[in-house]
């Protein structure tokens, strides 16, 4: 059996009523992500909750468009590759303007969701969407393929420090602010102007406090659980 690979994560949530995040606070610290195939990459990595099942994605190494995927089995506290998860995806027919050196995920309640940002234009971002009965995360698939960040503060990041989800009511999208690698800032769907917008029903910038000394601060993930917002942030 080949060697795998480890890493863990450390986890944050927003703290009610502050512009914070806070890791440890109402979750569990540190989780472990077993059972990698020898050949993943830790670089980009994204995260969503599905109503019933925490999920990590993470990518083969080297690869513009496979994707592994793990899910959270709580009898372990370990993301588990494979657990009750199809265990290899593909995402197919990203436009080749599109930055494969991130990307990012959620489920609003109907479809999982695959984002990346516009290589050309990184106020731009493409959406692709599971396609059920398959392993493919198709462009354009039940999406609006193409959408503008507006109002976005000029020193938003344009690296791996991004992320989505959906919190029942909002699509919202945070992007670091440069040199501030604990600061992110927040923008929501505005469906009246089919873009994310800085600052639409939002906290315009939030921070993530206290972030263990292990944590690769290079990217993070989000998503909301039905009960809170979480951050996460790979160990090294």
């Amino acid at each position: 059996m080949a060697a795998t690979k480890q890493t863990s994560l450390n986890q944050a949530a927003y703290v009610n009523g502050t512009s914070e995040y806070r890791f440890g606070h109402n979750s569990i610290p540190n989780m472990k992500v077993t059972g990698a195939p020898a050949n993943v990459g830790f670089g980009r990595f994204a995260m969503l909750h599905d109503g019933s099942t925490y999920r990590l994605y993470l990518p083969k190494y080297g690869s513009k468009d496979t994707l592994y995927q793990f899910g959270f089995n709580p009898s372990q506290g370990a993301y588990v590759y494979g657990h009750n998860s199809i265990k290899e995806l593909k995402i197919v027919g990203m436009p080749a303007d599109a930055n494969t050196n991130s990307y990012a995920m959620l489920h609003d309640g109907r479809d999982y969701r695959l984002y990346m940002r516009s290589r050309s234009n990184p106020r731009k971002i493409y959406q692709a969407a599971y396609k059920q009965g398959t392993n493919q995360y198709v462009y354009g698939h039940n999406s609006i393929p193409a959408m503008n960040i507006t109002k976005a503060p000029a020193d938003i990041t344009n690296n791996r420090r991004w992320a989505m989800l959906h919190d029942g009511k909002h699509y919202r999208l945070y992007i670091g602010r440069k040199g501030r690698p604990n600061q992110f800032y927040q923008f929501a769907f505005n469906p009246a102007t089919n873009s994310y917008e800085h600052g639409y029903q939002s906290i315009p910038l939030l921070t993530a406090k206290n972030p263990p000394a292990n944590s690769k601060k290079g990217s993070f993930a989000m998503l909301h659980d039905r009960g809170a917002y979480r951050y996460y942030h790979l160990t090294k």
